[in-house]
């Protein structure tokens, strides 16, 4: 794997990535749910939010780097604030 330059952030990143991508296809085949409609008025699943908070959080971590530059570990509370707000409301 060195061809790819991994290194131990990217590793945990992509590895908790993948985690939550099985997680995900676990709970949605022990508890299938119906889609519910959120604050968006769009029908949601617990998918659909997932990709709603990664998404999101990528450009809140792009945006922080911009506008702090540093100290990016304050972004990751922001995100989980992001995502504990769209898995609430959306």
């Amino acid at each position: 794997m060195d061809w790819m330059a991994w290194t131990l952030p990217t590793a945990i990143f992509f590895g908790v990535i993948a985690a939550l991508l099985i997680t995900f296809t676990v709970l949605a085949i022990k508890f299938p749910e119906t889609p519910r409609v959120g604050i968006l008025r769009i029908e949601t699943t617990r998918g659909d939010r997932l990709f709603i908070t990664l998404l999101g959080s990528a450009f809140l971590n792009l945006a922080w780097l911009g506008i702090v530059g540093a100290n990016q570990p304050y972004a990751l509370i922001l995100c989980l604030i992001y995502a504990a707000a769209v898995f609430r409301w959306v």
